[in-house]
């Protein structure tokens, strides 16, 4: 469906419809991590507030100026690994003290994915140590739908049933069919708070930075790996995937200044949205690839007016039951960590490394005051470069194959099997046209956002 505009174009109606919908999703559930993560840490209900202002704005711009100006549907989000990070961290340190982290990582952000160096380092370093580091993260987040479950059954319950349902037969509402589903339940016992004290329009709240090397590496360091590997890669992923050519040092060297901007008011990090892109940038949204982009400005605008009334939403936020808030946010991550789960062991020769930085992550050791998301990374690291000395050295069989055998996909996305010689000799790479899809479980899903 069509209107005509008083350019004598048409507007698409599908991509304003789709753009919303995105957004809506955007806020179903990493808005409940944020709001877990300010309630933890005790911050004020301006503070709370200021925050739901600073990534919304944030993400509302980004997507209105990158999608009018690229002719591309650009969505962007504020970021959910970053905000699950932020719910068992965030209490470790003075709220001054994570602001300055959240400037720290938004300027090395912008200046990796600016000059390019951030492709180049992300080919390094071993995709299934930083998944398993994601993984370990979410991984209580999972748990907690089940501790829920055990306080508040018929809740808890309830919410995982409809999630699951809308999967089967509205997969991209599952999270809002959720949400809807506890929002009845939890008025249905009583247990909705409708009552809204100090809602109203949203203020900017400005924190000075402060900045302590705890902080910067229990925070800062999580936050800029879980967010250039979880948020900015697969959301640039997304784009190429339905045919789209995004100039990657213009898109995140964007959505990195404008964390910076917006970081002393709250917001912990702006990145291209992964998921919820996927819904702007599909022929779902418009069947004319050329006019998507309205469903990225149209994303904008909603994330725009919804910042407006932060306080509103902190407020109706506040009032719902705890089960409700935990099991929306594990639903809502449940993408996630199965994807990083699947990429964590999906290749072999590091499938060590990085069950032993899952471990450490999902253990929530502190260290120094440095949280287990920097320590599991390092162990996982640590781990490798120990594994692959042992198996790759110039005098082994392993050692003496190629990068290119080496690698568990060839560069078509094929999957390469070992064969055993006949005579029992060494191995051979045989080269499957079996896409990689198919030969295996999908080893790029990326995180909800």
């Amino acid at each position: 469906m069509t209107t005509k505009t008083s350019g004598g174009g048409r507007l698409p109606w599908t991509a304003v419809t789709a753009g919303i919908v995105a957004m809506t999703v955007s806020y179903a559930g990493p808005l409940a991590l944020i709001l877990a993560a300010a309630g933890a840490a005790g911050l004020s209900a301006e503070q709370s507030a200021s925050w739901v202002w600073a990534v919304s704005v944030g993400a509302g711009l980004t997507c209105v100026g990158l999608s009018w100006w690229s002719r591309t549907p650009v969505v962007t989000a504020f970021s959910t690994p970053g905000a699950a990070i932020l719910v068992t961290a965030l209490p470790q340190h003075g709220y001054a003290e994570a602001v300055g982290a959240f400037l720290a990582a938004g300027v090395a952000a912008t200046a990796l994915t600016a000059t390019g160096v951030f492709a180049r380092l992300l080919a390094r370093v071993p995709e299934g140590v930083v998944s398993a580091m994601l993984a370990g993260i979410l991984f209580s987040f999972g748990t907690g739908i089940f501790t829920s479950v055990r306080s508040a059954p018929l809740l808890a319950g309830g919410m995982l049933l409809g999630y699951l349902l809308a999967r089967r037969f509205l997969p991209a509402y599952a999270v809002v069919c959720a949400l809807a589903t506890g929002l009845v339940l939890a008025g249905a016992t009583g247990g909705l708070d409708l009552a809204v004290p100090g809602s109203g329009l949203a203020l900017p709240h400005l924190t000075v930075p402060e900045f302590s090397p705890g902080a910067l590496v229990g925070i800062g360091v999580p936050l800029l790996v879980a967010t250039l590997a979880g948020q900015y890669a697969p959301g640039m992923a997304v784009l190429r995937a339905d045919g789209y050519a995004p100039d990657e040092r213009v898109v995140c060297g964007t959505t990195g200044a404008v964390s910076v901007l917006l970081a002393p008011f709250g917001s912990h990090a702006i990145n291209p949205a992964a998921i919820t892109a996927a819904i702007c940038t599909g022929p779902d949204a418009h069947p004319d690839p050329a006019r998507r982009w309205v469903a990225g400005v149209s994303c904008g605008i909603g994330y725009l007016a919804v910042g407006c009334f932060g306080s509103t939403l902190v407020a109706l936020f506040t009032g719902l039951p705890d089960a409700l808030v935990a099991t929306l946010a594990g639903v809502a991550l449940l993408g996630a960590l199965s994807g990083s789960l699947v990429r964590t062991v999906a290749d072999e020769r590091g499938r060590e490394a990085a069950v032993v930085t899952f471990l450490a992550t999902a253990s929530g050791v502190t260290i120094g005051g440095v949280g287990s998301p920097f320590w599991g990374l390092l162990a996982g690291l640590l781990a490798y470069v120990l594994t692959e000395a042992r198996r790759g050295g110039p005098g082994t069989p392993e050692g003496r194959r190629s990068p290119e055998e080496r690698r568990p996909f060839d560069a078509d996305g094929n999957a390469q099997r070992m064969r055993t010689a006949p005579d029992g000799g060494s191995q051979s790479s045989e080269r499957s046209t079996t896409p990689v899809d198919e030969f295996c479980a999908p080893t790029y899903l990326p995180p909800p956002t």
